[in-house]
């Protein structure tokens, strides 16, 4: 530090190097804070409103196969033409409102299954010893390490009529004939829970890592059967997992392309499979950007209505 700098500082009031530093502190943190600001911008705000501005565009036999909101008139004058008729066809439509009802069945039978077998597979990993935990996590993280193209294909064999299953249970004696497992809506329940299984286990884990287990042996010296304390005491403080887990499951399942075309043969229509439709086959790019954009409203509503009401909750307490 050279010796002006050294004397100013030397000389400078007591609460100014303070209020200095404070002023920075608070600068920097406001930098910080404003990065995951601008990623939102750039990566989903930015690309929301240009679907959003196709969405209410009229299609058109050109390229881009739509037409410009805005246009300029000979005497310079703007014209703004905002059309609507994209969501009115969404919901005169029967076939987009099946689809939208099917994939958010489907989905929603998902992220339950999920649930039903990731919530013991959470526990069972909470309640291991120190080496066991560490090895089972690493298999739950596993399937990540796989392509997610191959991890389909791999199941394509497995549920085929000649496939591996197929063949077990013909020389287990349990089956005469192969049973037509591939191309069917249950082959497509068996891709998205297996696809989505360590995104419920993983959540329900850190949850249950936080957990004071003194509660669940307080309550078995009062006398509370094991049922009972998991009612009462383990699942009302496992609910944040479950929400975080149900989610992680539910938005990516309910407009997931690749498991119901591969192991759906066609056969299991959703949402994703509608966009593909529309964008390339159709060319039909307004109607595609208001599948999406009401796809999303779907999704985001509910949530954004559970914040707000987690937001009172907390508020009153």
């Amino acid at each position: 530090m050279s010796e002006s700098a050294q004397s100013l500082r030397a000389n400078a009031p007591p609460g100014l190097m303070h209020r200095l530093a404070r002023l920075l502190q608070s600068r920097w943190k406001s930098l910080v804070l404003m990065i995951p600001f601008f990623w939102l911008l750039i990566f989903f705000l930015a690309p929301f409103f240009i679907v959003l501005k196709i969405s209410l565009s009229e299609a058109t036999i050109a390229s881009p196969p739509f037409l410009p909101m805005i246009e300029w008139a000979d005497a310079g004058v703007m014209r703004i033409k905002i059309v609507f008729d994209n969501f009115a066809y969404l919901w005169n439509d029967e076939l987009y409102v099946n689809v939208y009802l099917s994939s958010i069945k489907i989905a929603g039978i998902s992220t339950l299954l999920c649930l039903l077998i990731g919530y013991p597979m959470a526990y069972a990993i909470v309640r291991s010893n120190h080496t066991t935990k560490h090895i089972l996590l690493m298999l739950i993280i596993l399937p990540f390490w796989t392509s997610f193209l191959l991890r389909v294909y791999a199941w394509m064999g497995l549920l085929a009529d000649q496939g591996t299953i197929n063949n077990l249970l013909i020389a287990l004696g349990i089956i005469d004939q192969p049973l037509h497992l591939l191309y069917t809506e249950f082959a497509v329940y068996v891709g998205i829970v297996y696809t989505y299984l360590p995104f419920m286990i993983l959540p329900l884990y850190a949850n249950m890592e936080k957990l004071d287990w003194t509660l669940l042996e307080a309550a078995a010296d009062l006398g509370a059967k094991p049922i009972v304390t998991f009612v009462t005491v383990t699942l009302p403080m496992t609910i944040p997992g479950i929400i975080a887990g149900g989610l992680l499951v539910f938005i990516p399942a309910t407009g997931e392309y690749v498991i119901p075309d591969l192991l759906g043969g066609g056969n299991v229509l959703m949402i994703g499979r509608i966009l593909y439709n529309e964008f390339n086959a159709n060319i039909d790019w307004p109607v595609a950007s208001a599948v999406a954009i009401a796809l999303l409203l779907v999704l985001v509503l509910p949530m954004m209505l559970y914040q707000y009401v987690q937001g009172k909750e907390s508020e009153a307490k």
